[in-house]
């Protein structure tokens, strides 16, 4: 049976004979008996095994090493140890040998370490609870919009067209390297046209938000972006609703309510693993989260931000101005100063892309950014341009070709409505939920500069 089903009430088979099947974390062996640290990773607690000089194949036992694979079969007690319960094992089977050179050994390893053996680091405490938290978190965001009645959409991961502007896009091609350079041909590659994998799934989803009203995306994305920061990766996940009939309020409403429920649903869902990251990872993780979930985000503007900062009495690293962005020291003072999460809203248009609703004032576009305790900006979001000839000067503004972007201005003339959306990247997410704060150790395989392994 698996361990989860055995600790969901282990009072029921106390006394009971049980098998298990899984993988040995520690081995303490004694002359006529010994202990086994024992976990199956269908749950985050392990279980101790304790055997004896009784069993046929006792010496052959006392020999496994951390690693090995076993089937173990056992009565459940009540320990008068450290453990609350423990098997007294009738049979242990070996079902894989494991070497002394495994490198996973009950020790404490460097998170470094473990990236440059990713493919055997989900064994490990940590790392065991990170992916878990991941998990629950993404059936957490599948289960939020579903229940709200949001089609799921499968946004395209090779596309033609930039929904950032920035350009740092991986390009994809069937065309050798050397018919690179200079005026490239396009007509004689795969897809006949320049193409590219996705920064965002954020134009192909409105497409079908003005179908069904409410869709999300959840899925990779790339960004080609030659940063190896904490919070940068080449391939990373991305949350993406997009809502018609939705102005840039309702937007916010949906970004708070959706975060609250997904810490929440963690925090009830993976009480062991968020006691771990609270005891070794990031002291008053749980206590931060659940200050999130009871608190009522306050929303200002992007001017009004700005006259905060330049009314502190910090001496800034990067001083604030009006018409700029914020950096992460003004991100974690308006957090404190607010005591709590924080949206800014109505950012300068010339700072923002190019899709954004143009306020009134004409300066100002209708976007907001979530900034967060502890992690500064979490989630970004806009009220669309949903007026055709609005939308087409801006892009001339900026020197955008519409060619081949006459079907994203079409659901201005077709239907068009006002809609808005968001993108949360789901990393971002995991940083502030576990309190681990490298990017590259919440996602399974990171791919960085220079770092494309396995």
């Amino acid at each position: 049976m698996d361990l989860k089903d055995l600790f969901k009430d282990i009072n029921l088979y106390v006394d009971k004979e049980v098998t298990v099947q899984g993988w040995i974390r520690n081995h303490r062996d004694q002359k006529t008996f010994g202990f086994i640290d024992f976990a199956d990773g269908t749950v985050f607690t392990h279980l101790q095994i304790v055997y004896d000089d009784k069993l046929a194949n006792f010496g052959e036992i006392q020999k496994l090493l951390v690693g090995c694979a076993i089937e173990a079969r056992g009565i459940i007690v009540k320990s008068s140890g450290n453990q609350d319960y423990e098997m007294r094992a009738t049979s242990i089977k070996v079902l894989g040998d494991c070497p002394d050179d495994y490198p996973i050994q009950p020790k404490r390893h460097t998170k470094e370490f473990l990236r440059e053996v990713a493919y055997l680091r989900p064994r490990t405490n940590l790392f065991q609870a990170v992916f878990r938290v991941r998990s629950i978190a993404a059936y957490a965001i599948h289960k939020y919009f579903q229940d709200r009645g949001y089609v799921y959409f499968h946004a395209p991961l090779i596309t033609a067209s930039d929904c950032e502007g920035a350009g740092e896009m991986f390009q994809v091609t069937t065309l050798p390297l050397d018919n690179l350079k200079g005026d490239i041909d396009y007509s004689k590659d795969f897809f006949g046209k320049m193409t590219n994998l996705t920064v965002s799934g954020q134009l192909e989803a409105e497409t079908f938000a003005m179908a069904y009203k409410k869709v999300y995306t959840f899925g990779p994305t790339f960004r080609a972006e030659n940063s190896n920061t904490k919070t940068h990766a080449s391939e990373f996940w991305m949350i993406e609703p997009e809502i018609a009939f939705c102005d840039l309020e309702g937007d916010m409403n949906i970004m708070e309510d959706m975060l609250k429920y997904i810490v929440k649903y963690v925090l009830d869902n993976a009480k062991e693993e968020i006691a771990f990251f609270d005891k070794f990872v990031e002291k008053g993780l749980k206590d931060k989260l659940e200050k999130l979930v009871n608190s009522n985000f306050k929303r200002i503007d992007h001017e009004e931000a700005i006259t905060i900062l330049k009314s502190a009495n910090v001496k800034w690293e990067f001083e604030p101005n009006y018409g700029e962005d914020i950096a992460k020291e003004h991100e974690k003072y308006l957090t404190e100063y607010f005591n709590g999460p924080v949206f800014i809203k109505n950012w300068p248009k010339d700072i923002k892309a190019f899709y954004m609703k143009l306020n009134s004032d004409g300066k100002t576009v209708a976007a907001v950014d979530l900034e967060v305790p502890g992690a500064g900006e979490l989630m970004g979001g806009s009220q669309r341009e949903e007026d055709y000839d609005k939308l087409v000067t801006r892009m001339k503004e900026l020197n955008m070709d519409a060619i081949g972007m006459d079907w994203y201005l079409n659901l201005r003339k077709y239907g068009g409505c006002i809609h808005s959306g968001f993108g949360m990247g789901f990393e971002r997410l995991l940083i502030y939920l576990t309190g681990v704060d490298n990017i590259r150790d919440v996602i399974p395989y990171p791919r960085t500069p220079k770092n494309c392994e396995y």
